[in-house]
């Protein structure tokens, strides 16, 4: 009997950079230790920096240690262009396959989605 696995979505908008991105940190690794698959949905981020791709990177490393999955979909231009300039296209590829909407977000201390 096959167990499908339902995955857990971390939605992150705006800016993710210096100031921004150890919430982000807290966020995916609370989610990576709680659920086997998590999706990071990046469709609305507007700016990263290597604090961004730091945080991408640890999670994957987490992922990866853990026997977790860690699935980035939704990458647009912003977090595209850093992937592209670093290398790291491959180490972070994107999601393979859509994951469903129907789960929760995780909400930011202000009241909004994680960023």
């Amino acid at each position: 009997m096959t167990t499908q696995v339902t995955p857990f979505v971390v939605t992150a908008c705006g800016e993710i950079d210096f100031d921004t991105a150890p919430h982000l940190q807290r966020e995916l690794s609370r989610a990576l230790v709680e659920h086997q698959e998590v999706v990071l949905d990046l469709s609305e981020v507007t700016f990263m920096d290597c604090s961004g791709l730091g945080v991408l990177v640890r999670a994957r490393n987490q992922a990866d240690r853990s026997g977790r999955r860690l699935v980035l979909r939704g990458i647009g231009r912003p977090v595209d262009r850093i992937l592209k300039l670093t290398g790291l296209g491959r180490r972070l590829a994107p999601a393979a396959r859509p994951a469903t909407d129907r789960n929760p977000f995780v909400p930011d201390p202000e009241g909004g989605r994680a960023r």
